[in-house]
């Protein structure tokens, strides 16, 4: 049996480059003294250590094993035998989420129990990773890793039936910053640009710097108008703010929707074709390409596909709340109905989405009291969302006034902003409240 004695795995992460990083995390693996190898999500055997090959050779286990493998990355450690020579081996599967990846570690049951060093490697290999897909100046994401995700994250878009849009954006005139202050302020501007837009957008969208300053954000279940509404955000919070050592800077952002069946290159370039349209015509200005899937799926929806469907999941056992939430889609349907296309008549849609926002606000009101009552810790931040919900509202009424509010914004707004992110998401955080409440009551003697 091999010397299997362990290396020590403690070791500081430090500022270095993303290719430093892919290349001791490489070494890292190459080197490790316990066979390992590194499988897709699909369980298709891409790489080796030395280790496995000296102990199992290149094909070591056979493909239905390594699909099943793929599919029970637990952690936990399991028995299967070896392709050649009946060996039993224990092995061990542990997920690299960044690189959607999966860490196969492969003993012999005599082997020695090395479950410390093992789990020291995971935690070396990962740190390494998110590492190498960072931007080490700014802390983004880097290119590389926008590489590794676009294609799972435009699958999951197309199974679910679920808007992707693009947004890219670069600073006005940057090269006039570091010749007028120097690259170290020019260094703290990209800085403070990151924290400003990670401070706009939401947890789950993807924020890279693409090189230089250029930068794109992936924002996931929004269509064109949704991602139009956010680069204008993050346009004017830019315009706004005073960068350290160099004042007031602008940007220019080009947005795009994915549409059809069109690869990330064909979408990726209609949105360099916007930022560049957004340049040409004077910078500081966001320009869109109005087109997506978001509009091809709520025609082929028609009418009644388009209405929001309420669950008894949704009620949280607040009868004021759950009442009001029940009318919120009742109005959120009528106002869906009044601008189908085929009756759309704008006095109607005006009526129609000024009931909506006259029980939304309402609503609002008097569930933020409800939830004052029972001393909700996230209330402050459930205020603010609710002033958000309110202002993109208001906007729709502006844009109806102006003759520019479409279907496609409307249903957006209820059936992602209001349902999807709102009630069914956030409002859920406060359910157990209401279980507490009858839970307390109920125990109350008469």
């Amino acid at each position: 049996m091999p010397n299997t004695q362990m290396p020590n795995f403690q070791i500081p992460l430090t500022a270095q480059s993303a290719g430093s990083a892919t290349s001791e995390m490489l070494e890292t693996f190459m080197e490790f003294p316990v066979p390992l190898a590194l499988l897709d999500s699909e369980g298709h055997l891409e790489r080796v250590n030395s280790r496995f090959l000296e102990w199992f050779g290149a094909d070591g286990l056979d493909a239905a094993s390594l699909r099943a493998l793929a599919h029970e990355a637990n952690g936990m450690w399991r028995p299967v035998t070896a392709k050649h020579g009946g060996a039993v081996v224990r092995v061990r599967t542990l997920p690299l989420h960044l690189s959607q990846r999966i860490l196969l570690i492969l003993e012999y049951p005599n082997g020695g129990e090395h479950h410390g060093e093992l789990d020291a490697l995971h935690a070396r290999i990962s740190d390494l990773e998110q590492l190498a897909a960072t931007d080490h100046l700014t802390g983004a994401w880097n290119r590389a890793h926008f590489d590794r995700v676009i294609e799972s994250e435009l699958a999951r878009s197309l199974a679910n039936r679920q808007p992707l849009s693009l947004i890219m954006f670069d600073i006005d005139h940057f090269k006039n910053v570091n010749d007028t202050f120097g690259h170290a302020v020019g260094d703290t501007v990209l800085c403070e640009l990151v924290q400003l837009v990670r401070s706009r957008i939401r947890a789950s969208d993807f924020l890279f710097r693409w090189g230089g300053e250029e930068f794109v954000v992936l924002l996931s279940s929004a269509g064109y108008r949704r991602a139009e509404s956010v680069a204008e955000n993050l346009r004017q919070t830019v315009a706004s703010h005073t960068f350290q050592g160099a004042g007031v800077v602008t940007v220019t952002l080009g947005v795009a929707e994915h549409d059809g069946d069109e690869d990330a290159i064909t979408w990726f370039r209609r949105m360099d074709d916007s930022l560049y349209e957004g340049k040409q015509s004077g910078r500081n200005r966001v320009v869109v390409a109005r087109r997506g899937n978001s509009d091809v799926w709520a025609a082929e929806g028609g009418g009644s596909a388009l209405h929001l469907v309420w669950q008894e999941g949704y009620e949280c056992g607040d009868p004021t709340i759950d009442a009001e939430h029940r009318e919120l889609f009742l109005l959120a349907n009528k106002l869906i109905d009044a601008a189908l296309p085929a009756s759309a008549e704008p006095v109607a849609v005006k009526a129609a989405l000024e009931e909506f926002l006259a029980h939304v606000q309402r609503h609002f009101s008097d569930e933020e009291a409800i939830l004052a009552r029972l001393h909700y810790d996230k209330l402050a931040e459930h205020r603010r969302v609710h002033a958000g919900l309110i202002r993109r509202a208001l906007a729709m009424a502006a844009q109806l006034d102006a003759g520019e509010l479409s279907l496609g914004t409307i249903v957006e707004y209820l059936a992602q902003d209001v349902v999807a992110r709102h009630l069914a998401v956030m409002d859920r955080a406060f359910f157990p409240l209401f279980r507490k409440a009858s839970t307390a009551s109920s125990a109350t003697p008469l």
